[in-house]
């Protein structure tokens, strides 16, 4: 039986390492979420694979240095604002981590490529778009992983449950 769990152990990492997206680069890069803000928005850095607690992020994209401090999940994580008077392009993000330096980039998009103020709440004729874009999409590889990981498990469940009930006495 502790095989049993064992295996059942490893199936469920495997399929939360399978469908967790790629948040960060291969080398433990730094990630900026949104990739591509506009002037003046806010942004979210997270580093992994730096054993520090705290680091400083800069780039002159920022309006000032982000602090990154340690997450429960053992990633650096912090948050800081474009300068509202940045030109579009692409940025270096720099992190020292101990003796090394640690790399992203964000790209500063124009202020017509996204809306400059709140949408009206019923979405107007872009509600309808957004909706068909979607369906259309359907679901994607993260989804067909997530599915089968847990249809495995339910099914091992089962005939664990089974073979247990077998062996108990009536």
């Amino acid at each position: 039986m502790g095989s049993l769990r064992v295996t059942l152990c490893a199936i469920a990492a495997l399929g939360a390492v399978a469908v967790t997206p790629a948040a960060y680069a291969a080398d433990g890069g730094v990630s900026v979420s949104p990739s591509s803000p506009r002037p003046g928005g806010d942004i979210a850095l997270r580093l992994s694979g730096c054993a520090r607690q705290t680091a400083t992020a800069v780039s002159t994209a920022f309006a000032a240095d982000a602090r990154l401090t340690a997450a429960a999940d053992g990633t650096l994580v912090g948050g800081s604002r474009i300068r509202a008077t940045l030109t579009e392009g692409t940025y270096d993000v720099r992190v020292a981590c101990g003796g090394t330096s640690r790399t992203g980039a964000v790209t500063v998009v124009g202020q017509g490529a996204r809306p400059a103020a709140p949408v009206p709440a019923d979405g107007g004729g872009t509600a309808h778009a957004a909706a068909v874009d979607a369906r259309a999409a359907g679901p994607g590889t993260a989804h067909t992983v997530t599915g089968l990981v847990l249809a495995g498990v339910a099914a091992t469940a089962v005939a664990l449950r089974s073979a247990r009930r077998r062996r108990e006495p009536r």
